[in-house]
């Protein structure tokens, strides 16, 4: 971070002595140094220099460049998101040192959190096809005012393709179809949307088909304890373990995804347009990576360990009203009901009975927004309704015999979440300069669940949570000067307890069981954060912000008893007693520096990098310890190139190292994924990629996009994750438009 620093200022110090034709200085004297930037804050489009909030749009142009293979790939090639992966067929985002429940995924204005979301690793955000994105926005810091619960790091706001209408009587026509192959994981992608439009009407379709095989990791840097020597196949009958002929394929890996997006409009008068939705993101079974690789006793533990099939299905009802009266200039009605289905299946090499635990979520939610404007003000208030039901069942099947046995459910079946709020925010130019914004959110939040001790006696037969939540913000916009930009912010954010908090009961790591807790509380974040964004002559752009966020009543996993005991018998494994509880709290800070830099009209680099640290109370120890999800150093640098038909991108990404003193008490107990420092205690080395991406306009409505991953074949795992990166990798991919 000092490094990047001191480049910037230097930087910043020579630019005087930059010499550019007068042409060009004068262009740049008469246009406005920060040009607008519209993005979806509050849930409608504003200027994003009146937005007092750290905001990363999307450039799906990039995004067609680069050729992310899901979104969580999208995400974390932004350079402000990190992404841990347990397996390929996932992507955890953490957001400025929060993870999993803590960060909000949004689809079309539609929460996709759920009652399940856990505090592990959350890999839903694969759910949405990136193929089918029409833009996306990362917001940082809390966005409880909008959102309500579980918006505490950050909130991840993306839009999918619009369905159109035609300009005239002329039927509108467009669509795209894209097949893409990729040799480090041998992934073959094909996608294809269809828009007809007229003056009233409009339908969109939209499929994307993904297929990845087990990734090949590779030759220079990590350790031979990232390698995979041997694997677990069963073969007439019997778990065998056998030699892996190529230790740098990740053997049983794969996975396959199918998205479907289908949308029908209407636009029933000059003031009101309706639209009706269908989305669909499901992938089939997903080893899970990190739990394969593990040992017991010097041999691998388990023959098979799997998700099985997620899916997720939603339903959405939007109604927009744009008539100016008493209430409102606009409002949007947004009913939507989504379906989520998941499982867990394991086995232990050896042993013919897999257990399984499978959960279906039905979640309906019913948002209310409207936006009223005036002449320096603009008012933004509304109600939300969530209401989640959750199913849980488990059983046990012997793969010999075929014969089933109860087997302990991962949630209480039948628990239900509800979350009601009501908000008002308010946006005033107090000066062409000055703009402050400010609102207020009511939350209140209800819990359900029964235990069912058939199974496991738990000393607790049910959790009922009733608690509310007041949440807030005010932030300050001051434009000195057309190139300057001063912002300031403080804001709260909450996170009411979900089913998985209280209730579930699996096995966290080899030896910890977590059991449930009915007696959590809701945590509460505080945050400030500063920021300033710098513009010459529109040559230079460079953005520094810095945050500090105080998260009270966090919830963290830590030793317990279960019916006074420390440890139990569980699945036959004598298990040592966790559970989450509220620690007394966790403070996380950091800054984020950005800069792009205009080399030439067709020459632009670009730069980002991050700092997060974080900490929270040891219970047991009663003293302040790494927090979990607070990311190493972090970044990436890329050079575009422009002109003509041609599009080239080179980019660098990087991580910093974490010693074993600065892993989080949680992550030091994971041996099976991290390298061994000199004393043989886990860390995370550092590491660096370097990438070439080429997109090249054949026609007018063809293009060839080409991409060159990880050039020097480095072999590294990035922190917190099982699976270990792809070595090189060539991308190759075909775009058709109409």
């Amino acid at each position: 971070m000092r490094i990047f620093i001191v480049v910037v200022w230097t930087a910043l110090q020579c630019i005087p002595a930059i010499g550019f034709t007068q042409t060009e200085e004068k262009r740049d004297s008469t246009a406005k140094e920060l040009e607008p930037v519209v993005v979806s804050f509050n849930k409608w489009e504003q200027k994003l220099n009146e937005v007092p909030n750290k905001i990363q749009k999307v450039d799906m142009r990039d995004v067609r460049l680069r050729n992310p293979q899901t979104t969580a790939d999208l995400l974390g090639q932004q350079g402000g998101v990190f992404i841990q992966k347990s397996q390929q067929g996932g992507g955890s985002p953490m957001i400025r040192g929060f993870a999993t429940n803590r960060v909000l995924i949004v689809a079309d204005g539609i929460r996709m959190n759920n009652a399940i979301y856990r505090s592990g690793n959350v890999q839903n955000v694969i759910s949405i096809d990136a193929l089918a994105l029409e833009d996306a926005e990362v917001i940082f810091g809390p966005g409880s005012l909008i959102y309500g619960s579980d918006a505490i790091g950050g909130v991840m706001d993306f839009h999918t393709l619009s369905a159109r209408y035609a300009r005239d009587s002329k039927l509108l026509v467009r669509g795209s179809a894209l097949a893409r192959y990729s040799t480090a994981n041998q992934e073959k992608t094909f996608h294809a949307d269809l828009n007809l439009g007229g003056k009233r009407w409009s339908l969109l379709a939209s499929a994307s088909h993904n297929r990845f095989g087990d990734p090949k990791m590779g030759i220079h840097g990590g350790q031979d304890s990232y390698l995979r020597p041997e694997y677990v196949q069963r073969v007439d009958g019997v778990d065998s373990i056998f030699r892996n002929p190529d230790p740098r394929v990740q053997r049983f890996n794969d996975y396959e995804q199918l998205n479907l997006l289908a949308k029908a409009r209407f636009k029933a008068s000059e003031f009101l347009d309706m639209q009706y939705s269908f989305t669909l993101g499901q992938t089939g079974d997903a080893p899970r990576y990190d739990r394969l690789i593990q040992y017991r006793q010097g041999k691998l533990r388990f023959a098979e360990w799997y998700y099985g099939p997620m899916i997720w299905r939603m339903h959405a009802l939007q109604v927009t009203h744009n008539r100016k009266n008493a209430l409102y200039d606009e409002s949007r009605i947004t009913l939507a009901y989504q379906d989520y289905d998941e499982s867990r299946n394991d086995r232990t090499r050896g042993n013919n009975n897999r257990n399984t635990q499978s959960e279906k979520v039905r979640a309906y939610t019913a948002n209310w927004d409207m936006i009223s404007k005036g002449n320096r003000a603009e008012w933004y208030y509304g109600a939300e309704l969530v209401y989640n039901m959750v199913g849980s069942t488990g059983y046990r099947k012997n793969i010999v015999t075929g014969d089933v046995s109860p087997f302990a459910s991962r949630y209480p079946d039948g628990s239900t979440w509800f979350m009601g709020g009501i908000y008002a925010s308010n946006k005033f130019n107090i000066h062409e300069r000055l703009t402050l914004s400010s609102g207020l959110r009511y939350s209140y939040g209800l819990l359900d669940a029964t235990f069912d001790t058939t199974m496991v006696k738990f000393p607790y037969r049910e959790a009922n949570i009733h608690d509310g939540a007041l949440t807030g913000n005010a932030g300050l916009v001051y434009r000195p000067h057309e190139s300057w930009q001063l912002n300031a912010n403080l804001s709260t954010g909450f996170r009411m307890p979900n089913i998985d908090d209280v209730g579930k009961l699996f096995e966290s790591a080899p030896g910890n069981i977590t059991v449930p807790n009915p007696d959590l509380q809701a945590e509460y974040a505080w945050n400030a954060e500063l920021g300033l964004v710098k513009s010459i002559s529109k040559k230079w752009r460079v953005e520094l912000n810095a945050f500090y966020t105080l998260l009270d009543n966090a919830i963290v996993r830590r030793p317990d008893t279960f019916n006074g005991e420390d440890s139990i018998l569980f699945d036959g494994v004598l298990s040592r007693v966790e559970s989450l509880q509220n620690a007394s709290r966790a403070n996380v800070w950091g800054f984020q520096a950005g800069i792009e830099i205009t080399l030439l009209r067709s020459l632009v680099l670009q730069a980002n990098a991050n700092w997060i640290q974080g900490t929270e109370t040891d219970d047991v120890k009663d003293e302040q310890v790494p927090l979990r999800h607070a990311p190493p150093f972090y970044g990436n640098a890329n050079l575009r190139y422009k002109s003509g038909k041609w599009f080239v991108e080179w980019s660098a990404f990087f991580n910093a190292m974490v010693p074993n003193e600065e892993l989080a008490p949680t992550e030091q107990a994971k041996t099976d994924i991290y390298a061994k420092d000199a004393n043989g205690n886990p860390y995370s080395p550092s590491w660096y990629t370097v990438n070439l991406k080429a997109s090249y306009q054949l026609t007018g409505n063809l293009s060839l996009n080409a991409g060159w991953e990880n050039m020097t074949n480095q072999r590294y795992r990035s922190y917190s994750s099982g699976v270990v990166a792809p070595g090189t990798n060539f991308i190759f991919s075909l775009r058709a438009t109409l």
